[in-house]
């Protein structure tokens, strides 16, 4: 059996959460931009449990834009899919089935433009959402009255101007639009462009007017593992367990956050964000990018060279182990959270911390270590120097695990071969890739450079860092002696030796 309309009846619903029949006809309110898994598992999923409750009582309009614009797996199942929820909240085991009818249909951008322009024209239609990844909010000089335009912003473009001609200049005609591509900015970035590109194809001043006076661009912050569709065995396996066969199948973690920049007017139009507290609405929006960088982001990053130089593979067998646990809650709730470079309160970000807990723990899902490691560089410059810095000026002090973070990183760094454009690194007899633009600059310091003065040498070089360590006195010391210790007893010791060591203290 296959999910469709005709054969939701035939669901057990003591097994899955089965949308009323009149959800299924409800007004199109939502034109959406990407058809990926992030957008089903969060937003989507906010909508369909917003008409569940009658509170939003609306469904959204895809726009299909890559590939070969084929939309066959959501016609076959008349854009019904199911949403697994798996994981751990607030320390309990989480397990929920939920059929999403929140979508009305999938378009072809390349097939069938006009029936997308159709929409646009829809009074009822209110809110444009977008996720066409980083690539997508770039700028291509394009007529506009091309069928479609090439790029995302010119289709938003053209979607605004075909709105304006229709309904006139009046505010009521407006749409907010949220973006949520994984770049800093997001909706400020793709308004500029737009603006930009109404420009380059001589756009009536009166068309602009109205759209800056009526249309709202927001920024927004996107936090939820949704992995990508589960493989077959795993499908099978749902198979039997849910009595149908779904295609469109997506597993999600419990948390989930979606914070838009927005006023009053954007929550009237989010008014979904009534049915779950995962949806937040705020004029500064900062405060959670903040936690989920340095919290979530940052902890992972101090924790994956310790996790993979120790030969564990998963997130989830990290906290598996006694001393990594220990080291995770530590760096997060003792040196984190206390110097995070914004106004937050210790409070706030302590209960933040405990929903990174839950999310590490998750057994559903199977997040690399080594894949933690990809710009490891990169990330440890934006997401842990400024909480270090910041960490000795409130304190005087040098946080010991943060120190410890950074020495694992430096091994994990060293490279010791180059072989197909590839550098590698190894540790105790575990081979593995470094796959990080700063590799070469590694592996330069590891030939040219022996180990005694492998990381005053590294430390000690501002242009790389964007900073000078020396500002942090005995910084660069601390790390050196970590950098000893796992090197002569290994990073399983010298991990239980810290902890050990700091516990005692207090």
């Amino acid at each position: 059996m296959i999910l469709t309309k005709e054969n939701l009846k035939n669901i057990d619903t003591a097994k899955v959460i089965v949308p009323a029949e009149d959800l299924l006809s409800l007004p199109e309110k939502v034109l959406q931009f990407g058809t990926g898994v992030l957008l089903r598992g969060l937003p989507d999923y906010f909508v369909d449990k917003a008409n569940r409750q009658g509170i939003f009582n609306g469904r959204i309009v895809i726009v299909k834009s890559t590939g070969n614009g084929d939309t066959s797996d959501f016609d076959n199942q008349d854009s019904l899919y199911t949403i697994g929820v798996r994981g751990i909240e607030d320390g309990k085991n989480v397990e929920e089935n939920i059929v999403s009818s929140a979508i009305s249909r999938v378009i072809s951008a390349e097939k069938d433009w006009s029936a997308i322009l159709e929409v646009a024209i829809d009074p009822e239609l209110k809110l444009v959402v977008s996720n066409t990844t980083e690539v997508g909010i770039q700028l291509l000089n394009e007529p506009v009255a091309g069928n479609p335009p090439a790029s995302f912003p010119g289709k938003l473009l053209a979607v605004l101007y075909e709105r304006y001609k229709a309904l006139g200049n009046t505010a009521n005609a407006g749409l907010v639009v949220i973006a949520t591509e994984l770049i800093p900015e997001n909706g400020k970035k793709l308004e500029v462009i737009v603006y930009e590109l109404a420009a380059y194809n001589l756009l009536e001043d009166e068309f602009i007017n109205w759209s800056k006076a009526s249309n709202i661009f927001c920024n927004s912050l996107v936090d939820r593992i949704v992995p990508g569709k589960p493989d077959a065995a795993k499908l099978a396996e749902l198979k039997d367990e849910l009595g149908y066969e779904d295609q469109l199948l997506i597993l999600a973690e419990p948390y989930r956050l979606w914070a838009v920049e927005g006023n009053d007017k954007v929550a009237g139009v989010l008014s979904f964000m009534q049915a779950d507290k995962g949806l937040i609405v705020k004029p500064d929006i900062e405060i959670y990018r903040e936690l989920k960088v340095r919290l979530l982001n940052g902890t992972h990053t101090l924790t994956s060279g310790i996790a993979c130089l120790s030969g564990i593979d998963t997130v989830k067998d990290g906290m598996d182990n006694a001393d990594v646990l220990n080291f995770v809650e530590q760096v997060m709730r003792k040196e984190i959270a206390p110097a995070i470079p914004y106004q937050v309160s210790l409070e706030e970000a302590l209960v933040f911390s405990g929903t990174v807990i839950d999310r590490f723990a998750n057994p559903h899902i199977k997040h690399l270590w080594l894949s933690i490691t990809v710009q490891y560089a990169m990330k440890m410059k934006i997401r842990v120097l400024p909480v270090l810095f910041n960490y000795h000026t409130l304190f005087n002090t040098i946080p010991p695990f943060i120190t410890f973070g950074f020495a694992a990183f430096l091994h994990f760094m060293r490279s010791s071969k180059l072989e197909g454009g590839k550098y590698y690194g190894s540790f105790n007899g575990l081979k593995y890739v470094i796959n990080d633009d700063s590799a070469a600059y590694f592996y330069r310091k590891t030939v040219e450079v022996n180990e005694a003065e492998y990381v005053e040498e590294v430390l000690n070089d501002p242009e790389f860092w964007g900073a000078d360590l020396n500002e942090i006195p005995g910084f660069i010391e601390v790390v050196e002696n970590d950098y000893d210790n796992i090197l002569e007893k290994g990073i399983t010791a010298a991990l239980e030796n810290l902890n050990r060591k700091l516990k005692a203290v207090k």
